[in-house]
């Protein structure tokens, strides 16, 4: 499936009149002077009880929704889709893989064939252009952002117009993703029932987000459940959801995968590891999709241009992800010493991290944290500060840090967000924070 996002597709000039600014304003002049609210609360909170889930997001996660919206030009959407295209090819080289593979779980040796739902490429936006921090597999917020679409008004934007077919687009390109999926390993059998797994799903934080996608998945045919691992059973060849050891059970064609249990090794998950390891139900995403794009190890890699020449990466290639890619460094004694002098310089993550837990800048981290890091499977990557977003809190003008996570299925952009938020990383607990949706300004 190839359908990328386009500029026509999500977006118009801004109206210069609203916010007072000349015709010829650049996205990022947009971003740090138009003070505009484009959110329609009353809207947004009306498609959210539009039906019998009824959700009352608005009250319940206060800051998960901006009341403005982001703007990015033509060119930085086509430097993400390029940086995309590139990380793409680059994977599928066999040298990347069996250098990757190599220190991964056994579990991703293990090829479904699949390509991944929600691949999360996370931007900050550089001077020259869109510096890729990470790249997720279980990214979140895909089908809130779908609705926040939905609830925006033309003030900066003028995007009214458009924004039905927008939405039906994201829609029908989120059914599509799961089905050829689906389809990958069952090419003529109907997909009939979706498992959206979490550990303690109803705890987490985005669980209204299963919620909605629950609700996607029943309006187009497919039936779906949400599960916690432990309510999965590997039984005559198949699985089988129960939400108790005694219930008859059902079975289950596809795992939504929302797990930060990327090798899928813990016990709670072991019914899940061994169905995905015997081809019996479709995971997505799985243990290979982390290790292959997640892993920050691989960071490494695509920021080194002597690392991609020896696994025969192209030249066009290598450019483009040196550009796009802020230096990385995987942390040993070897580097140890060097990487302490230049912390200042550097943000540290966790390899197997999300969510930014345990994630440091160095400018920030004291020796006992430092010997932390020594002792785990870190990175070090170059500090790539986040651009702002001028936004009113309380009808006082201030700025927001932002980032861009571009939601890619299969190597094509279908949905970009930002992320709006104070303090050292992304969180939604700033007053006027949280995700906002992206237009395209020339």
């Amino acid at each position: 499936m190839s359908n990328p996002i386009a500029p026509q597709d999500q977006s118009t000039l801004c109206n210069p009149s609203a916010c007072g600014m000349a015709a010829s304003s650049s996205a990022e002049k947009l971003n740090s002077g138009c003070f505009c609210k484009t959110l329609n609360r009353a809207e947004l909170d009306s498609i959210l009880k539009s039906d019998a889930l009824n959700l009352d997001l608005l009250n319940s996660h206060p800051q998960l929704f901006s009341n403005t919206s982001v703007f990015i030009s033509p060119t930085q959407l086509s430097q993400m889709q390029n940086l995309v295209h590139a990380v793409e090819r680059v994977v599928k080289l066999p040298a990347y893989q069996q250098q990757v593979l190599a220190h991964a779980d056994e579990s991703a040796i293990f090829d479904s064939g699949t390509d991944g739902v929600f691949m999360g490429y996370d931007f900050h936006l550089g001077i020259t252009g869109p510096q890729l921090i990470e790249i997720n597999t279980n990214a979140g917020g895909g089908f809130l952002n779908a609705a926040l679409l939905r609830a925006q008004t033309d003030c900066c934007n003028a995007a009214e117009v458009l924004l039905p077919e927008v939405k039906r687009h994201i829609d029908e390109q989120f059914i599509a993703m799961f089905i050829c999926e689906w389809r990958s390993k069952n090419p003529t059998t109907p997909l009939t029932r979706i498992a959206i797994v979490d550990e303690d799903p109803t705890q987490q934080f985005l669980y209204p987000e299963f919620k909605m996608a629950q609700r996607l998945f029943e309006r187009n045919g497919i039936e779906a459940v949400i599960a916690d691992p432990q309510e999965l059973y590997f039984e005559q060849g198949q699985l089988v959801y129960r939400q108790s050891p005694h219930d008859q059970g059902v079975a289950i064609d596809l795992v939504y995968n929302r797990l930060t249990d990327f090798a899928l090794s813990n016990e709670n998950s072991s019914a899940l590891r061994a169905v995905y390891l015997a081809n019996a139900a479709v995971v997505t995403p799985n243990p290979r999709h982390h290790a292959l794009y997640a892993n920050k190890r691989n960071l490494a890699i695509f920021s080194d241009e002597i690392a991609l020449r020896n696994i025969g990466a192209s030249d066009a290639d290598i450019n483009n992800l040196r550009a796009a890619i802020p230096h990385t460094q995987i942390v040993s004694a070897n580097n140890a010493e060097h990487l302490w002098q230049e912390r200042k310089h550097l943000f540290f993550k966790p390899a197997t991290g999300y969510g930014s837990k345990a994630a440091y800048r160095g400018d920030k981290i004291t020796k006992r944290v430092w010997d932390e890091i020594l002792q785990g499977d870190y990175v070090a990557q170059q500090q790539v500060p986040p651009s702002e977003r001028g936004i009113l809190v309380d009808e006082q003008e201030i700025a927001l840090k932002m980032d861009i996570r571009a939601y890619v299925y299969a190597g094509e952009i279908q949905l970009l967000a930002a992320r709006l938020y104070q303090g050292q990383t992304t969180n939604f607990r700033t007053q006027g924070g949280g995700f906002a949706p992206v237009f395209i300004a020339q």
